[in-house]
């Protein structure tokens, strides 16, 4: 240690020198050595960096290094990841997972072996043949089930999600598309008839009501008006003053 030991340092320091850098910390910081090219220096810091672990004493906090395998750590013995090629397992860092597990290339850990899980099968369908449901005796009823857990890389693989077995059923005619077209346009064209029925109804009505109006109109236009009964005292007025 150089002997030039200042007590007004920068940085979060105590005490420092011109040559170490710092040699003691204010109060919670840590100190750590850095190597800048053949030399190390003292500095204070609220936490540790990558790579080493914090350790609190009376006198001191000190950053220590974790192992060689590890890149960030608790204690020495317990590490929080792990560098490129290794896994993390209980705090260690492998590169072979234990039998049981398997290795997680995206976490870097080693997980436990997830196989596949599936619900339970559906109820099986309608006997059917072709998309229909009749006109055949023999054809092929299916049931089906879903993935309800994906397996991980080691685990076992799912089963078959569907299976179809042959079935029988008593032969019944299919009502031919045809026929039941048939029917629904006669229906709608009796429909249409109805309704064009009460249309042509109503319109008679209407025309009937207008003739009735218009031959009322008529009938007033060529009947003569009455005219008004003479005034008998109008009449004889002039006769009398002659005489």
């Amino acid at each position: 240690v150089h002997p030039n030991v200042s007590q007004g340092c920068q940085g979060g320091c105590a005490t420092c020198s011109d040559y170490n850098g710092c040699l003691s910390c204010k109060p919670r910081l840590f100190f750590v050595l850095e190597r800048i090219g053949m030399k190390q220096i003292g500095v204070c810091l609220s936490s540790c960096p990558s790579g080493y672990y914090g350790t609190r004493y009376p006198d001191i906090n000190k950053c220590a290094k974790c192992k060689a395998d590890c890149d960030t750590c608790f204690t020495r013995n317990f590490c929080t990841k792990c560098k490129s090629g290794f896994y993390l397992y209980s705090g260690k860092c492998l590169e072979k997972c234990p039998d049981g597990l398997e290795a997680n290339n995206h976490t870097m850990e080693c997980t436990s072996i997830v196989h596949c899980e599936t619900s339970e099968w559906s109820p099986w369908s309608p006997c059917m043949k072709k998309g229909k449901t009749c006109g055949f005796k023999r054809g092929n009823e299916v049931r089906v089930r879903e993935i309800v857990q994906h397996p991980s890389a080691r685990g076992n693989p799912c089963p078959a999600t569907s299976e179809s077995r042959k079935c029988i059923v008593q032969r019944k005619r299919c009502q031919k598309e045809g026929k039941g077209k048939k029917n629904r346009e006669e229906k709608r064209k009796k429909s249409n008839k109805d309704d064009s029925k009460e249309t042509r109804q109503e319109s008679k009505g209407r025309a009937a009501r207008r003739q009735n109006r218009e031959q009322r109109e008529n009938n007033n236009k060529t009947q003569p008006k009455k005219r008004k009964a003479p005034n008998k005292e109008q009449d004889l007025a002039p006769a009398d003053t002659a005489h």
